[in-house]
């Protein structure tokens, strides 16, 4: 899996807290799409690797987890998606190896210093794991 470091104290005290809010991940996300889109793409996949540590922490329910991927979806949606068109001919199994391949290139990516790919390679995993 990603190995995920958690350098921000915001991180770790939505982390401490009793549940995540979804709202709080929600955020992160929306600040990580207009950091991509403004070229700061360091800022970009910082934004994403904190969002996965959330996910992947304990504080984090199958409710929470639902609701990215419906946020996912809505931040992802394109009339023309050829990810999507894929994920509808192969079966979870196949879906899930891709995602996990995905991030492992996000995280070799971020820690060689390419943080355009980094984060590209994590936003295509993020619309494989969107429903």
């Amino acid at each position: 899996m990603v190995s995920l470091l958690l350098s921000d104290s915001k991180v770790k005290k939505m982390m401490n807290s009793h549940r995540l809010s979804i709202e709080d991940i929600v955020n992160q996300i929306k600040s990580s799409e207009i950091k991509f889109r403004e070229g700061n793409f360091k800022g970009a996949i910082d934004d994403k690797r904190e969002v996965m540590a959330l996910l992947n922490s304990k504080s984090c329910d199958e409710f929470i987890i639902a609701k990215f991927k419906k946020e996912l979806s809505q931040i992802h949606a394109s009339k023309f998606d050829l990810i999507n068109d894929h994920k509808l001919k192969i079966d979870k199994v196949k879906i899930n190896n891709i995602v996990d391949l995905l991030k492992q290139k996000s995280d070799e990516k971020f820690h060689r210093g390419d943080y355009k790919g980094a984060i590209r390679a994590m936003r295509r995993a993020e619309k494989y794991m969107a429903n």
